[in-house]
């Protein structure tokens, strides 16, 4: 389920927030192999929201949301 303040943001902030999530991931990844992680876990969640942020953008591209104005 999508969270609640990710849907009340607008496609460009969608957008900014997918690129830090991508940033996050990559870093995530260094630290892994780095064996600095301690949670692996992370590496997961992230993975699943940047597919819930493209899932959103990808349903504004296509009509079947409304992109809310700030």
């Amino acid at each position: 389920m999508i969270a609640e303040d990710v849907l009340d943001l607008s496609v460009e902030e969608l957008r900014n927030e997918l690129k830090e999530r991508q940033k996050a991931l990559t870093n995530l990844r260094f630290q892994k192999a780095l064996q600095q992680l301690e949670n692996t876990d992370e590496i997961t969640k992230t993975r699943r929201s940047i597919a819930q942020l493209k899932t959103l953008l990808r349903e504004y591209e296509l009509g079947r949301r409304e992109a809310r104005k700030k």
